[in-house]
């Protein structure tokens, strides 16, 4: 019935499966994109354990949700994603539905744009997480890059990033990673952020700003900061959070997609439409992970318990991105790593090419993505000697 070719393996669910084929013992993922503790294993945080334990005794009925998701959950979204000082949250300017999961919230976005702008392209940064295009692509929408991560200094290619963005066209879409840029883990500074709100209300493009990694990098106020400058100028704007990550919630797919009008009315229209778009494709969200998210943030003791786990979360990340800087340096590897120490989240490009990559798996069974990118949450210290060995030996050798 179907003249199909075999569809092609996603890059890191592809990377997985090799993973669990590889019969070696002591073989170690760095390709997936899930916190690890440092037993290697994804924990459920604390807070949340307590959270699903006083849902049990109290969930009265598996009834469907509204269309939007919990009626509580856009009034404890909001002030964490905009700051609980902010005046945007009670405006009417701002509307929030809940999303499975960030690919979800992204996907409601692209439905919604393509009847609201169906003619405008969206910009995706070079590199981006592999699923980016693919998810405007699925709705119809064009597509295009713009320069962002500068490989020979590990860094951002500053210049060359905001002077794109400036020849963006209006009307058209800017996808933003608001924090813990997926893969290279580099993110704008202060000033660089105030660059994009002034480009983006003079030329007059929408951002949408992916928000998956909320205080993995410097704190959940910091890692908002660039969020609450481009909208303080004043311009409309998605933000399509993820409780994956700083829950630990990533099998309960648990998101929101948020827009910020200019005004209150076209707030409201746009409201109008983003439900229509998620009647049109799953109807309503789950409803587990999102009571769960609300359970906690509604709850002074346990969004104590959480922060205070979220807080040990990301201080291990960096002790790893540390580790890692300062074992490759023991080694006399003759490139500088301290770059590592830099960036922010879970990601980092190691700076190693795809043949490098492919030495890793096939001498160490130590698995990466072919562009380099490392997950350096998955690393564990009884892991570390065994990493910064591989990783010296194909720098060397490959």
């Amino acid at each position: 019935m179907f003249n199909l070719d075999m569809a092609p393996a996603d890059p890191i669910l592809g990377l997985n499966d090799a993973f669990r084929n590889d019969p070696a013992a002591d073989k170690i993922n760095l390709g997936v994109g899930v916190y690890m503790d440092d037993d290697g294993v994804t924990p459920i945080m604390r807070a949340v354990k307590k959270a699903e334990k006083m849902l049990l005794d109290s969930e009265s009925t598996k009834s469907y949700l509204a269309i939007s998701g919990l009626p509580s959950l856009p009034s404890l979204t909001q002030p964490l994603i905009l700051g609980e000082a902010s005046d945007l949250p009670g405006s009417g300017r701002v509307v929030t539905a809940q999303a499975p999961g960030g690919t979800g919230a992204l996907r409601v976005a692209a439905d919604f744009l393509r009847k609201a702008a169906p003619n405008a392209t969206v910009w995706i940064s070079t590199p981006t997480w592999a699923n980016h295009a693919g998810i405007f692509q699925a709705a119809g929408l064009s597509t295009d890059t713009y320069p962002y991560y500068d490989a020979a200094r590990q860094d951002l290619d500053r210049d060359a990033f905001l002077t794109a963005l400036d020849k963006v066209p209006a009307g058209n879409v800017v996808v933003l990673h608001a924090c813990c840029h997926n893969p290279s883990g580099v993110d704008p500074d202060t000033s660089t952020w105030e660059e994009v709100a002034r480009i983006a209300g003079a030329r007059g493009w929408l951002p949408i700003f992916d928000f998956a990694y909320q205080g993995f990098g410097d704190g959940l106020a910091e890692d908002r900061a660039g969020i609450v400058t481009v909208l303080d100028s004043g311009v409309p704007a998605f933000i399509c959070s993820s409780y994956s990550k700083n829950f630990g919630l990533y099998n309960e797919r648990i998101g929101a997609v948020t827009f910020v009008g200019e005004t209150a009315d076209e707030a409201e229209r746009a409201f109008s439409h983003i439900k229509v778009a998620i009647r049109s494709n799953y109807s309503n969200p789950p409803s587990h992970g999102g009571s769960i998210v609300a359970a906690i943030l509604s709850d002074a003791e346990l969004r104590a318990d959480w922060e205070d786990e979220l807080t040990t979360m990301r201080r291990r990340i960096f002790a790893m991105r540390k580790g890692l800087a300062d074992g490759l340096a023991a080694r006399g590897v003759s490139r500088d790593f301290s770059f590592i120490t830099a960036q922010k989240g879970m990601f980092s490009f190691a700076g190693i090419t795809p043949a490098q990559v492919d030495a890793l798996r096939v001498r160490h069974h130590v698995y990466a993505v072919r562009s380099g990118r490392i997950n350096v949450a998955g690393i564990t210290p009884a892991q570390m000697d065994r990493v910064c060995d591989a990783l010296a030996d194909v720098l060397a050798n490959d």
